[in-house]
């Protein structure tokens, strides 16, 4: 048996792409499964965890998590794996965090009742659509 230490390579996560990078990626993950009233909220200044958020809906519990993971398969493209995913299984409200990008997929009832568009643009100018 030999004494040499046994070495096991491991690779670091790939940098995360520039931030106007993974907001289009995710502009697209979530245009291209039909989610509704996309809107992008710029929250540098005001938010510590992230620089962009972006806020859409989906018809029901499947289309919020089909679009969530949309988001996910679009990241991975660009060879970044998201920091994480939350909510999924209730698929109500899905969080998908790309790092300078939050992603939040929600049925419109849970939209309407957090107003998170309010939340984050009070005393702002009003929300930028995505499109």
């Amino acid at each position: 048996m030999s004494n040499q230490a046994h070495i096991v390579k491991t690779t670091a996560p790939n940098p995360a792409p520039p931030v106007d990078v993974l907001l289009q990626t995710a502009r697209d993950a979530v245009e291209n499964l039909k989610a509704q009233d996309v809107m992008a909220l710029d929250v540098r200044g005001k938010s510590s965890v992230c620089d962009h958020m972006l806020i859409c809906s989906g018809t029901s519990t499947r289309h919020v998590k089909a679009i969530a993971d949309e988001v996910v398969r679009f990241a991975k493209q660009l060879d970044y794996q998201p920091l994480g995913v939350e909510g999924e299984q209730e698929a109500e409200w899905v969080l998908v965090d790309l790092g300078d990008v939050v992603v939040h997929v929600m049925l419109p009832r849970v939209r309407e009742f957090y107003a998170l568009e309010r939340l984050w643009t009070v005393g702002d100018e009003a929300p930028q659509d995505a499109e």
